[in-house]
């Protein structure tokens, strides 16, 4: 588990991206890269870092299901996720 803190920092970063996304994205096709520059550095999408949506673990993150490679693993092994089996062969 991810602390609290950091948490709570990675939803305050997405939240601070939605909000200047149309700002970022005008400014940008403009060329005006002056105004950019004097956006919040949290507003740009770069800074934000993919985490586990059940334990906010940063890596072994697996995209397609939003899961750290843990909690996949325990996921699929319980049949909580469609579609995935265990390799057999």
């Amino acid at each position: 588990m991810a602390k609290k803190s950091v948490e709570a920092r990675q939803r305050k970063r997405e939240a601070m991206v939605a909000k200047y996304a149309d700002r970022r994205a005008a400014l940008k096709a403009e060329g005006n890269y002056a105004a950019l520059d004097l956006l919040p550095k949290n507003a740009s999408p770069v800074r934000l870092k993919n985490r586990c949506q059940l334990t906010g673990r940063p890596r072994g993150y697996i995209r397609h299901f939003a899961l750290c490679r843990n909690m996949f693993r325990d996921m699929a092994s319980q049949g909580k996720i469609p579609g995935v089996t265990k390799a057999s062969w």
